[in-house]
């Protein structure tokens, strides 16, 4: 079934049998560069601007802002785990989601290859995708997405997990580099945004224990 344009959804893809495929600081910074580029309708390969263009950023490559016109999606929210990928992604022209998926992850795998003298494939077949339906489901799913490494028991908070989009969410006025758009869906201040999420830390830890034993 073919994604709809204006349509949100919470895309997920891993990495083949669970492979650690973040391993540091330059890793993370690499998928995040990818994740603010190819959001746009842009044929130029990444490694080629990254060699030749070098302004001023937080993200590795020295991305620059682009022509909103151009956008192929919005990323509403995001988080990046040592083996797997979290989007939501709201769909602004025919394929985006499937040509912004393909080249993230096309880019990541060859400079993973590159980097760490690997051969084959990273990921586990396709990404998988879920229509998002209410707002409200939305703003449950940002949650889910953002406890992610909570949840894992990487971190006690959510605000210390640098690769998600959670402090553009709560420290929205601090934040200079912004990957995510999604204020005209999500209409909720970031004090209270901080207590919708945190207040549910212990819960989902609790949720996550209770899976892990039912499909153990």
């Amino acid at each position: 079934m073919s994604l709809v344009n204006e349509g949100v959804y919470h895309v997920f893809t891993k990495s083949i049998a669970g492979f650690r495929i973040f391993n540091n600081l330059r890793d993370y910074m690499r998928i995040e560069g990818l994740i603010l580029y190819y959001q746009n309708s842009i044929n130029i390969r990444f490694s080629y601007r990254d060699r030749f263009t070098r302004q001023k950023s937080s993200l590795v490559g020295g991305i620059e802002s682009t022509n909103p016109e151009e956008k192929i999606v919005n990323i509403i929210a995001y988080c990046i785990m040592p083996t797997h990928l979290h989007f939501i992604l709201k769909q602004l022209k025919e394929h985006g989601i499937s040509a912004f998926m393909g080249k993230i992850l096309n880019s990541y795998s060859k400079y993973f290859n590159t980097k760490y003298k690997r051969k084959g494939p990273l990921w586990e077949g396709r990404f998988k995708r879920v229509l998002v339906e209410s707002d409200e489901q939305l703003l449950h799913l940002t949650r889910y997405v953002h406890l992610n490494p909570v949840t894992a028991g990487f971190i006690n908070n959510p605000e210390d997990w640098s690769a998600s989009s959670y402090r553009e969410y709560v420290f929205r006025k601090f934040q200079k580099e912004k990957i995510c758009q999604y204020q005209d869906l999500l209409a909720i201040k970031p004090t209270r945004y901080r207590q919708f999420v945190e207040g549910r830390i212990s819960y989902q830890r609790q949720l996550a224990k209770i899976k892990d034993f039912l499909f153990d």
